[in-house]
């Protein structure tokens, strides 16, 4: 398991294979299910110019890891990574990479679910959106599907 905030823009796509790698275990991973979440260029019907993420140090990522500890405990996982980003994010970058690897899809899809709704409902991280006219804080993560 891997968990880590970073402030600098990542390449999901490339964190998966090194954390691949890294495991030298393909042959028993038979499946990898990952969720990447991009900043998209609006909320609330209204047009966004950026994003600040902030966080609890210590608190985030404790919340982070018991999330992966509690879907290890529910599904029979072999690894997962979660990357998260903190601090300014721009339009079309990165914001987190949920990947977890496991000998067969269902457990792999059904633990990187859980990790990434848990991670959106409860997580210790506040949003501040940068609009054309000013600045607004997030009160609320969106359900997921498109209202």
């Amino acid at each position: 398991m891997h968990i880590e905030l970073r402030t600098a823009p990542f390449d999901p796509w490339r964190e998966t294979a090194v954390r691949q790698e890294r495991l030298g275990e393909q042959g028993r991973a038979g499946a990898v299910s990952t969720f990447v979440g991009t900043m998209r260029d609006f909320n609330e019907g209204e047009r966004v110019q950026a994003m600040t993420l902030e966080h609890y140090p210590g608190m985030t990522e404790k919340h982070l890891r018991e999330i992966c500890e509690q879907a290890g405990k529910r599904w029979r996982i072999l690894d997962c990574l979660v990357l998260h980003r903190v601090g300014e994010i721009r339009i079309g970058e990165a914001i987190v990479l949920v990947a977890v690897w496991a000998a067969h899809r269902g457990d792999a899809m059904d633990a990187c679910r859980f990790i990434i709704e848990d991670l959106k409902s409860r997580a210790p991280f506040w949003k501040k959106e940068k609009l054309a006219a000013g600045e607004r804080w997030v009160e609320k993560n969106t359900s997921g599907y498109e209202d």
